[in-house]
C-alpha cells in the first residue's frame, strides 16, 4: 500500500498515527492522540480529536469535526458537513471535559451530509442515516434513519440499497444488486451468511 498524503496546508500533531494509503486534503487537523487506519480519507477542513479511533477505509468528507470519544468502524462514509456531538448538556460556563459520551459507529455505516450524531449513541453496522437528520438514540444495523429526531423508514443492503421489507414481523428479500439475502426477525435485520 502507499503512504500516507498529506497536503501541506495540513496540520497533523506529533503522535498521531496515520495508516498507510491513507490522504489528508488541504487545512486538515489531526490531533496527537488519534489512530487512523489504512486507506482512509480525510476531507478539506475536517478535525480529528485526540481520543478518536477511525478504522480502515473512512471516508470522511468536507468540514467534519471528528470530537474526542468517537470510534468509527471499518468502512464508514461521513458526509459533508455531518457534526458529532461529545457533550450531551453543554454549557459555556461550565467544564464538562469529564462528561464526554462514547459515540460508536459500526462497521460499513453512512452518516449523511449535514446529519447531527448526539453524544452516546451506537449506529449499528451497515445503518444509513439520511441528509439533515438528527440521531439521538441507538440506531439498529441496516436501519434507514430520516428526519429530526430520526426515526427508522426501512432497511438499507450492504450495498446501500433500499431492501422491501417492513419494519418488524419476519421476512426475507434479495438486494436487487448483489443478490444477498437478508432476514427480518422482530426488530432486527440479519445478512444471510452464504
Amino acid at each position: 500500500m502507499s503512504k500516507v498524503s498529506i497536503h501541506p496546508s495540513a496540520i497533523v500533531d506529533e503522535g498521531a498515527r496515520i495508516g498507510e494509503g491513507s490522504r489528508v486534503w488541504h487545512f486538515v487537523h489531526v490531533c496527537g492522540g488519534a489512530v487512523i487506519g489504512q486507506g482512509v480519507s480525510l476531507g478539506q477542513n475536517v478535525f480529528v480529536g485526540n481520543k478518536v479511533v477511525i478504522g480502515d477505509r473512512c471516508k470522511i468528507q468536507n468540514n467534519v469535526s471528528v470530537y474526542d470519544n468517537v470510534t468509527l468502524e471499518e468502512g464508514v462514509f461521513c458526509g459533508p458537513s455531518m457534526v458529532f456531538t461529545n457533550v450531551y448538556n453543554p454549557r459555556s460556563l461550565i467544564e464538562r471535559k469529564s462528561e464526554y459520551r462514547d459515540t460508536l459507529v459500526r462497521k460499513g455505516a453512512t452518516l449523511g451530509a449535514n446529519c447531527t450524531i448526539v453524544c452516546g449513541v451506537t449506529i449499528g453496522a451497515y445503518a444509513f442515516v439520511g441528509a439533515g437528520a438528527v440521531v439521538n438514540q441507538d440506531v439498529p444495523a441496516y436501519a434507514l434513519m430520516v428526519g429530526v429526531p430520526a426515526r427508522q423508514i426501512g432497511w438499507m443492503s450492504e450495498f446501500g440499497e433500499q431492501l422491501d421489507l417492513p419494519l418488524e414481523g419476519q421476512g426475507e428479500v434479495a438486494c436487487q444488486h448483489t443478490g444477498a439475502r437478508y432476514v427480518l426477525q422482530g426488530r432486527q435485520l440479519h445478512k444471510v451468511v452464504a
